[in-house]
């Protein structure tokens, strides 16, 4: 008699085997995201040590302190040959942001550090790093969202609330962004109102292997996700950049992360172009994530920017493009409010190509792209 195949064979359903495989479930949840912890805790702690000797270098002179964003781009730029991604301009910039909005004064204060530092030895990374760790409770994608924050009273409050409420990142952004600080101080019954913020939505938690398949921690690993969204980004742009110089002789590259400062923040343009026939600059803004009334806010800063710095005399004014590349959507919109008059707003719609035909698109390489992932 044949022995059946070994795939063949399956257990019957049982309340015992329910049981081992809920438990071995449990069991590698756990400790998938006590690795997450581990490897947050030493990110962290390495991010604000490198953002101290930034800002130690600076200080030892007033000149180096006059070339300070040159020492960034130098830094930024030999850190990444060196050890590969997460050491951007903007990245190696928020570490100095890190230490400056957690000075010294309030994370050197333990013994076992102090005494360290008093000795000199916190020269040594590892020792220093080691001893720092404990200091950051909160992942590294929280202190990001933090240093968003102006005040630093309201940092103070978001940071001891996720500690204390244990929030996840999107809990701590979506708190922020609803100004759940100003309301409280404003409440009178301020308890309630903590009570009440502590509780989380469903789209605020994330899995254990989101926690792994971060891409903050996969940069700070070395390692390559599979499909992070990076990756993603970068494939969509490359991608779009190629489809719109295909569509005829209309659109002209002109570069891609355009860097403009505003005030004192400084952002990315994703793609830009120059649109022959129309005589005009195309902003282009991908979302990976849902596209929010935020997003267009964004690109009508970048569109005014652009209209006094980038576009010249005899120049139509600029266009921005926004597109989203969210899992179970795309969208393309473009941003043509504000345009003089609207027989040159028809004119744009008109010669641009349609925003069904970008979606179509931008779904097109994600597909692509995740088949080549599953390979």
């Amino acid at each position: 008699m044949k022995k059946p195949h070994p795939k063949a064979i399956l257990l019957k359903p049982s309340v015992e085997y329910g049981g081992l495989i809920g438990g071995i479930g449990e069991l590698l949840e756990a400790a998938r995201r006590n690795a997450a912890r581990a490897v947050n805790a030493l990110m962290t702690a390495t991010y604000w040590e490198i953002g101290r000797r930034i800002v130690e270098f600076e200080q030892r002179g007033k000149k180096r302190a006059e070339y300070g964003e040159e020492l960034l781009q130098r830094l930024a730029q030999d850190l990444t040959a060196r050890f590969g991604r997460g050491f951007s301009y903007p990245n190696v910039n928020k570490f100095r942001q890190f230490y400056l909005a957690f000075p010294a004064s309030g994370i050197l204060s333990t013994p076992s550090i102090e005494s360290q530092r008093k000795k000199g030895q916190t020269s040594s990374g590892e020792l220093a790093v080691r001893d720092l760790a404990a200091r950051f409770p909160l992942p590294w994608s929280h202190y990001v969202r933090l240093l968003s924050t102006k005040s630093a009273e309201a940092r103070r409050f978001y940071e001891t609330e996720a500690l204390r409420g244990g929030w996840s990142v999107r809990q701590l952004d979506r708190q922020i962004g609803s100004q759940f600080y100003e309301r409280t101080a404003l409440s009178r019954n301020k308890s309630a109102m903590l009570r009440k913020g502590s509780l989380a939505s469903a789209e605020d938690s994330i899995s254990a292997d989101e926690e792994v398949r971060d891409p903050l921690v996969l940069e700070f690993l070395g390692l390559k996700d599979e499909y992070s969204e990076t990756e993603l980004e970068q494939a969509l742009l490359r991608h779009l950049e190629n489809f719109l110089l295909e569509l005829g002789g209309g659109f002209a590259f002109v570069g891609r992360q355009r860097r403009l400062r505003i005030g004192g923040e400084w952002y990315r343009v994703d793609l830009l172009f120059f649109h022959r026939k129309l005589r005009c600059l195309v902003i282009i803004d991908l979302k990976v994530g849902k596209f929010t009334h935020a997003d267009a806010g964004q690109m009508h800063l970048y569109l005014n920017y652009a209209r006094e710095h980038w576009t010249q005399a005899d120049e139509n004014p600029p266009v921005g493009l926004i597109l989203c590349a969210e899992k179970d959507d795309a969208i393309a919109k473009y941003a043509l409010e504000g345009l003089p008059n609207k027989v040159l707003a028809r004119e744009y719609k008109l010669a641009l190509p349609a925003e069904k035909r970008l979606a179509a698109e931008i779904e097109k390489t994600r597909e692509l792209l995740e088949r080549r992932t599953r390979k």
